[in-house]
């Protein structure tokens, strides 16, 4: 089961490369802003775990868009593995995987439980202009943008515009 937390830290890390004003930047991009990421989202910050989170990230990113088969992320999985534990009556499962790539494990293990559970409600922003991803957590599975205060309303400014500037010049 995967929980809202998880998540949020998948689309976080999806979306630490937003284009802004026309440039790309990324949130991960120079050692101490990817430390303080990773600590941020529960991991240690090493140089390792940003080696590999920046791996990860990008091969989500490609595998979100469609220009990369999901097959690429199982290297990621490699040498990871999922033990029971039986307490108070209680089962549960600890993931094992070492330090430097268990962030990374994460975030590949939410996007495969959302692949299954709500398949189609990951994807990238419609405006072709951004570089963000969008969780639909919408009943109807119809959002489209990232934010409506940003991609959504500029997308539908410009299609207002479009179609003043074709009545005005039939």
């Amino acid at each position: 089961m995967i929980d809202r937390t998880q998540e949020d830290t998948l689309l976080a890390l999806l979306n630490t490369t937003p284009v802004v004003e026309g440039t790309t930047h990324d949130a991960l991009g120079t050692p101490s802003a990817g430390r303080a990421w990773a600590r941020d989202h529960g991991g240690s910050g090493s140089s390792d775990e940003l080696g590999c989170l920046i791996a990860v990230r990008d091969a989500l990113q490609d595998v979100v868009r469609g220009e990369r088969e999901p097959a690429c992320l199982g290297a990621f999985l490699e040498g990871v593995s999922s033990v029971p534990d039986l307490s108070d009556g209680k089962l549960e499962w600890s993931l094992r995987a070492p330090e430097a790539r268990r962030l990374a494990v994460e975030t590949v293990l939410t996007w495969a439980g959302l692949q299954q559970a709500r398949p189609g409600r990951l994807r990238p922003c419609a405006n072709t202009e951004c570089q963000r991803f969008l969780l639909d957590r919408s009943k109807p599975n119809s959002a489209r943008w990232c934010s409506m205060a940003e991609c959504g309303n500029r997308m539908k400014a410009r299609r207002h515009y479009q179609r003043v500037k074709e009545a005005q010049n039939p």
